[in-house]
């Protein structure tokens, strides 16, 4: 699984206009789920995630998590995070887990946040075109993968 997490101060999204998820300051996190993960992976990165410490402490060094500061979560399904552009103009999304495979790991993930205790856990929906707006606070932009198990 591959997160793009990123420190805000705000974030929220919408679908056709409608507002689905919104938060205050916490994370954004596209999530995107590969060919042979599985829910320990989703669980493991969220776990990682809710105890990363990428908030500032009152010295202004990175020694707090999310859970420290009571902040919130967006999460966003995000299968291009496994895009391969790496030959031709057209990016192949070979290596993305299948949306029937994707979609419940991407779930596990959110459930496992709010399992953590995260206060507040937005969605967007899945397989949707969604516009994702945010107000990155930092910036703090952070790339977390977690390998399948072998």
């Amino acid at each position: 699984m591959r997160v793009l997490l990123q420190r805000v101060s705000q974030a929220s999204v919408a679908v056709e206009g409608q507002t689905l998820g919104a938060i205050g300051p916490g994370l954004a996190l596209l999530v995107g789920a590969g060919q042979g993960d599985g829910r320990e992976q989703a669980e493991k990165l969220a776990e990682k995630i809710a105890r990363l410490r990428i908030f500032n402490d009152d010295q202004g060094k990175f020694n707090l998590s999310l859970l420290d500061v009571g902040g919130e979560a967006l999460v966003v399904s995000q299968f291009t995070l496994y895009a391969d552009a790496r030959k031709g103009r057209r990016p192949s999304f070979a290596h993305a887990a299948q949306p029937e495979i994707a979609q419940p790991l991407v779930e596990a993930f959110t459930q496992r946040l709010r399992a953590m205790g995260v206060r507040k856990v937005a969605t967007g929906r899945f397989g949707a075109m969604m516009t994702v707006e945010l107000e990155n606070d930092g910036p703090v932009t952070l790339i977390l993968e977690r390998e399948p198990a072998t």
